[in-house]
């Protein structure tokens, strides 16, 4: 073993870490037990299990319970997007419609003044548009400010609350972006189940009891289930949270304006820190990264300092981009239309699936959320060998279950015909995940 040396903490973690950027240590790689590096560097066990501690909280190493510590190997993230350089139909990919996205040079912007700094980061026109849409929703006094896309939000948001390690409850099965923003940044996801309702009260109530410090929560149209909280189930969560008013919640309401569900809120008129964060990117697309978050007052002069400073801010040629295209009469037909199309679309596959005896989820949102009885990976398998790509549902599981048996289809582009082979061949292949058989 290359000689690990310090005689406190953070001499010993630095020591191990020094030795993993050198080459001396690799992933898998285990680590002296506490009590032999103790003696061997005659320290007190404590001071071995607190670096231990800190190599586990920075992301270096791992321990597990009876098998020791060992260096971690690097953090990988899966992406949403399409599958590259394949042949295959890609019903994996969770993207928009394109062909339901407003063009953006259809929409003529008036003259403006240039911005410089120092002035407001957001738009005038674009902040009355967004206050009179969260002022229909937030009964509380609420401030604006505008962001780079949800993301940039979601990320901006904890790391003006949190430091390094803290925890933060995640729903469970997890929008990919959300676990990667939470890993990217070094915080502890702690998982809360996801039922029909949404978030579960006991599931989060067990996340705060673990320390949580921040909350993150799909009010509607949850990826992968596409499930919406019920009015029940949001006043359930606000009074799990009613001890707890201190902790940061932020409701990402990505689908908004496409959602065929009502919103309701786990903030309740007393909570001190939230966030409600709207994204354009389903409705107008990605490629606008424009996102608005209504917060506290607090929170929101806070974020504002991540914002302000430098390039931080969202161009007002942007701003004004999104504001022309959602007072757009023409847009917001469009808008419409992709939402009740999203929604028959859904609805219609889960309907293929129920006839050929498989159980999924999925009217509101992007996605279908497939329940198939199997080994989800040998499903996917199957699946592969017919011509078909689909996402597992252990890409989504911050649990070791939540997801084993899941697959996420995004069919909403489909054709009848289409849909129709996707139906048969998902049912073909479950059975044959179930057999073990082959083609």
């Amino acid at each position: 073993m290359t000689r690990i040396e310090g005689r406190t903490a953070a001499e010993i973690a630095g020591s191990v870490r020094a030795l993993v950027d050198s080459g001396s240590l690799h992933a898998g790689d285990g680590l002296p037990p506490v009590r032999e590096l103790a003696k061997s560097l005659g320290v007190n066990r404590n001071t071995v299990v607190a670096a231990y501690r800190q190599l586990a909280v920075a992301g270096v190493a791992i321990t597990n319970r009876g098998a020791g510590t060992s260096i971690a190997p690097p953090p990988t993230f899966v992406e949403e997007g399409f599958a590259p350089d394949t042949v295959l139909r890609d019903v994996s990919h969770g993207n928009p419609d394109r062909n339901l996205l407003p063009d953006p040079s259809m929409v003529q912007l008036s003259s403006s003044p240039p911005v410089l700094y120092g002035e407001s980061t957001v738009d005038p026109g674009l902040g009355a548009w967004a206050m009179s849409q969260f002022a229909a929703d937030q009964p509380r006094e609420f401030r604006l400010t505008v962001t780079s896309g949800a993301v940039d939000a979601i990320e901006k948001l904890l790391s003006q609350a949190l430091s390094h390690g803290d925890a933060v409850a995640l729903e469970d099965p997890c929008f990919l972006t959300s676990i990667n923003a939470v890993r990217r940044a070094g915080y502890r996801p702690v998982p809360v189940p996801v039922d029909d309702e949404g978030m579960t009260a006991g599931g989060l109530r067990s996340a705060l009891e673990a320390g949580a410090r921040a909350v993150v929560c799909t009010p509607r149209a949850h990826n992968p289930t596409g499930v919406s909280l019920t009015p029940s189930r949001a006043a359930e969560l606000q009074d799990a949270l009613a001890d707890h008013p201190h902790v940061l919640v932020i409701e990402d309401d990505h689908f908004s304006l496409l959602s065929q569900a009502r919103y309701h809120s786990i903030v309740s008129r007393t909570h001190q820190r939230w966030a409600l964060v709207r994204s354009v990117s389903k409705f107008l697309g990605p490629d606008l990264r424009v996102a608005l978050v209504a917060s506290d007052p607090g929170t929101a002069d806070r974020f504002a300092v991540q914002i302000s400073g430098g390039t931080k801010w969202v161009s007002h040629l942007l701003q004004r981009t999104v504001q022309a295209l959602l007072t757009d009469e023409t847009v917001q037909d469009r808008i419409h239309a992709a939402a009740v199309h999203y929604h028959r679309e859904n609805t219609r596959f889960v309907e293929l699936l129920r006839d050929r005896g498989i159980t999924a989820t999925g009217g509101d949102g992007l996605n279908i959320w497939v329940s198939t009885g199997a080994d989800a990976h040998a499903v996917a398998g199957q699946l592969m060998r017919r011509g078909w790509i689909v996402r597992t549902g252990d890409s989504f599981a911050l649990g070791t279950e939540s997801g084993a048996e899941r697959i996420r289809l995004t069919v909403h582009e489909l054709d009848t015909d289409a849909s129709e082979m996707l139906a048969d061949a998902l049912a073909k292949a479950v059975a044959a995940a179930h057999t073990g058989a082959g083609l």
